[in-house]
């Protein structure tokens, strides 16, 4: 503890590097609260080594609300739109190409099971299909195989 105090600028330049990291690789930057707080420490302990914040616990802790709430105040929108911004992909599965033969037949209304690598799969399609067709997995959902004809 007497070291924190004693070099009190570079305990608050690491505690806020810490919560950044916190915040970025651990959290995935999902919350903001740990990146304002981090930022505004590491703000503090740099005004601190300047001089122009006092070295004491008081104004460490005072200066770290009063950076955290601007921060805040003039990071948030920009963040949060920032955030939004994410693409929508199509996530591809290596099940996605599988063929097999149909034992039973498929349609909108049927949709029997297959096992494969030990789970039963729904099997549905937009077309009918029928026993003993050869059919290509085109896409998967959770417990569900969507299959369609296989071209020869």
């Amino acid at each position: 503890m007497n070291w924190i105090s004693n070099n009190l600028s570079e305990s608050l330049i690491m505690a806020g590097l810490a919560l950044l990291v916190l915040e970025v690789v651990v959290l995935g930057f999902s919350t903001f609260v740990l990146f304002f707080v981090g930022l505004a420490a590491v703000v503090a302990g740099g005004l601190m080594t300047v001089g122009i914040v006092p070295d004491s616990m008081l104004s460490a802790l005072s200066s770290v609300g009063v950076l955290t709430a601007l921060l805040a105040i003039f990071l948030w929108r920009p963040l949060k739109s920032m955030q939004g911004n994410v693409e929508s992909k199509k996530v591809t599965s290596d099940l996605v190409g599988h063929s097999f033969i149909l034992n039973e037949a498929v349609s909108m209304t049927k949709n029997p099971a297959y096992r494969y690598s030990g789970i039963d799969w729904n099997l549905s399609s937009e077309k009918e299909l029928s026993a003993g067709t050869l059919v290509e997995v085109t896409g998967v959902a959770v417990g569900k195989f969507i299959v369609q004809a296989k071209a020869l």
